[in-house]
């Protein structure tokens, strides 16, 4: 109870940061964040750059978080209201446009101007002139393309700490003041015997190179996110609403719950609703990722985006706005894509002394060639030390895990998986064992009944009327099958009295004077009744796995009814994928064990867990990680959401209740169980390419930062120029963003 309390306690945020350009930023501002009293977790994210922060609202508050973000040099801002997410952020997104064309336009004007510079110099060669016209240039460059880099640098300073920023700064503004003095004092150098050359050139690429870098990463975000935007622009703007017995047409964010509805072949439907009458086939690609229409008729739930294909239908709308499920949707994929997966915690603890340590190296660069070296001391030790600065930026670290999670989680989307998150993504990858309920789950969840037997004189219609006044006041869904074949055979049921329900058993209750018990054979035993007065047909179930409810009235057998509850077509090819991932698969299932064996020897499942309890699934689940194993749980029920909350990973159908689904770590979107073999393969395919971008992004800077320093020069005679640092450093953020965008055309079992 203390645990509920504390979370009830407990509240979120989430809110844009401003002026992140790495890994380091990132750290920083996180660490302000989580060192907050009352927070509980802090997210920052740089490839979305937003904070998202768990706190207690007793203790701090969100203008406080943000106020904490400010005192680290970084602007943030609380959302002014709740966001739509069925609404586009045109601002936003006219923002991120108006970012990536400024970044490019510095870009490429600065390589021109660098190019021309250097063009200028190898054909002139060093002139007065030239040094004072090249003098201009740069200056201009940097105020007006690099401007962010110093201003930045500037308010990390003044907060006593240091960034990419801070690097490129020290590395240009170096360089800059060297070929200033040696464009205005040139006797200076040559009374000390250096050339007085200069490195305006250098500079301006190297802005040039890092803006480009920059400018490329933007659009890569961009990119990543293009899916989750194109679902916000799926709610047609209008809908044609019922009033006043006429048809008028209705701005869709005006409609209420309740409002009826009138859809036309070929429209998308606007809010989420019931179809009170007519039938038609609704596209749901958009949702789940199944090309094919789904046929919808009376009392069937359609979702607000999908597109209607043949028939016209009247609906009765339910959830508007941001309780409609693509408003749930987009929100939980924005969470998802914010998230951090724990991998990157290695990259942060890196991040937060990174910049103090290559700032260190640099002097000791520039200190070690002015003591050591023979000749030219002082520009060969000025061009290592701004070559260390510049290839030592931290970018690609900073790139390396949420350009993968983030186009991870849009790829599920594409195929109908809904991924909660980075950490979500990384235990998934680690899972060896996976357990399946079974109605509901490895079956349609659609049982019907397929044969009544009376037994002690009573009539088959009299076995199904006590049977189903019970289960009329029940939710499992073989009760539904119940009530169902009474209502076929037109049957009246009678009011009950004293209803219970026997959780994992059945229902009793008094029934025209009489007891009644409907459900298992542990029921029947509880209830005195004798079921071997069945005799034979108290054999095992067929081949379909049929469920037998026993019928007794007054502790006495009157009669059995057998459900059927046909197996998922995608349930053998599922569990077929998953034995080729290296995993097993069980069947979880509070069902008697010879129908819970018949429905695995259908899916091919060798390993059965039956007449568990709802309460003994989370024991049997706990069973299974003491053995060691990583297991991910996969059911729709509301009595399977402590076993999905218990499990490593939680796997929820999108038909069963939004419960389970809240209480899962994955939704699978479409009623295709295969998707569970892909969300494991997707996220073992993010991780293996999360790997890739850290290693390369550390092994980058473990040899560039000695190269850049000069230890081959020994060796060689080679050493690496600052613009040649520049590009490596541009060249290997976007290699880790590129290597991130491959999988959006992953394919995966």
């Amino acid at each position: 109870m203390a645990t509920l309390l504390e979370a009830e306690k407990k509240s979120s945020v989430s809110f844009p940061v401003t002026g992140m350009t790495c890994a380091a930023c990132q750290a920083r501002v996180q660490r302000s964040l989580a060192s907050q009293p009352g927070v509980t977790d802090a997210s920052v994210n740089l490839i979305t750059n937003t904070a998202a922060v768990g706190y207690d609202p007793a203790v701090v508050t969100p203008s406080q978080l943000v106020d904490a973000v400010r005192a680290t040099g970084y602007g943030a801002d609380l959302p002014t209201e709740s966001p739509d997410y069925l609404r586009p952020d045109r601002a936003a997104d006219e923002a991120e446009a108006r970012e990536a064309r400024s970044l490019s336009i510095r870009a490429g004007v600065s390589i021109a101007a660098g190019i021309l510079a250097m063009t200028a110099s190898m054909a002139m060669m060093s002139s007065v002139a030239l040094n004072y016209a090249l003098l201009v240039m740069t200056a201009g460059i940097m105020v007006w393309a690099g401007r962010d880099f110093y201003i930045r640098a500037w308010k990390a300073l003044r907060h006593r700490s240091a960034d990419m920023n801070t690097l490129v700064s020290l590395g240009t503004g170096a360089a800059f003041l060297y070929s200033l003095v040696a464009t205005v004092l040139p006797r200076l150098f040559v009374a000390n015997g250096l050339a007085a050359d200069v490195y305006y050139e250098a500079v301006i690429i190297i802005i040039g190179l890092v803006l480009m870098g920059r400018a490329l990463e933007a659009r890569a975000r961009r990119k990543t996110s293009l899916a989750l935007r194109g679902l916000a622009t799926l709610i047609p703007p209008l809908a044609r609403v019922a009033q006043n017995g006429d048809w008028i047409e209705k701005p869709v964010e005006r409609i209420t719950s309740g409002e009826t509805i009138l859809v036309r072949p070929g429209e998308r439907i606007p809010v989420d609703g019931v179809i009170i009458d007519g039938t038609s086939a609704v596209d749901e690609s958009m949702l789940t990722g199944e090309p094919m229409p789904v046929s919808k008729a009376q009392g069937d739930r359609i979702v607000g985006g999908t597109v209607n294909t043949t028939g016209a239908f009247r609906y009765r709308a339910t959830s508007v706005g941001a309780d409609s499920v693509l408003a749930r949707l987009v929100k939980l994929m924005r969470d998802a894509q914010s998230s951090r997966a724990p991998i990157q915690r290695l990259a942060d603890r890196v991040s937060a002394v990174f910049v103090p340590v290559v700032v260190a190296i640099a002097v000791t660069t520039f200190l070690a060639w002015y003591f050591l070296a023979d000749t030219a001391a002082v520009p060969r030790g000025l061009a290592a030390a701004v070559a260390v600065l510049i290839i030592a930026c931290p970018c690609a670290m900073g790139l390396a895990v949420p350009t993968a999670v983030m186009v991870a989680t849009g790829r599920g989307a594409q195929m109908g998986l809904l991924i909660k998150g980075g950490e979500i993504l990384q235990r998934a990858g680690d899972v060896d064992t996976v357990v399946f309920d079974k109605t509901g789950t490895l079956t349609e969840g659609k049982p019907a009944v397929t044969a009544i037997v009376a037994a002690n004189g009573t009539t088959e219609d009299a076995v199904l009327r006590l049977a189903g006044s019970l289960e009329q006041n029940s939710e499992h869904p073989l009760g539904a099958a119940v009530v169902a074949a009474a209502t076929r055979r037109a049957i009246l049921l009678q009011p009950v009295t004293d209803f219970r329900s026997h959780t994992g058993k059945g229902v009793t209750g008094n029934v025209g004077g009489a007891k009644v018990a409907v459900g298992s054979a542990r029921l029947m035993r509880e209830a005195g009744a004798d079921i071997t007065a069945l005799g034979t047909l108290n054999g095992s179930p067929g081949p379909g796995g049929e469920t037998r409810l026993y019928v007794a009235i007054d502790a006495r057998i009157s009669g059995l009814i057998a459900v059927s509850d046909p197996v998922r077509p995608s349930a053998a090819r599922a569990v077929a994928a998953l034995a080729d991932l290296g995993l097993e698969a069980f069947l979880l299932t509070g069902d008697t064990r010879d129908t819970a064996d018949a429905v695995a020897r259908e899916a091919g499942i060798r390993h059965v867990l039956a007449e568990v309890p709802p309460e003994g699934k989370v024991d049997e689940i706990r069973r299974l990680q003491g053995e060691g194993r990583v297991v991910a749980m996969v059911g729709d029920g509301i009595n399977d959401a402590p076993a999905l909350a218990q499990a490593d990973v939680g796997i929820a159908m999108a038909s069963g209740t939004d419960i389970a689904i809240e209480a899962s770590d994955i939704a699978l979107m479409r009623l295709d169980l295969t998707g569970v073999s892909s969300a494991i393969s997707l996220s073992r395919r993010a991780m293996a390419t999360m790997k890739q971008n850290l290693f390369w992004a550390f092994v980058y800077n473990v040899v560039g930062i000695p190269v850049a320093a000069g230890v081959l020069y020994p060796f060689t005679g080679l050493m690496l120029s600052p613009v040649l640092a520049s590009a490596a450093m541009a060249l290997s953020s976007v290699s880790v963003v590129t290597n991130s965008l491959r999988l959006r055309g992953a394919t995966v079992k």
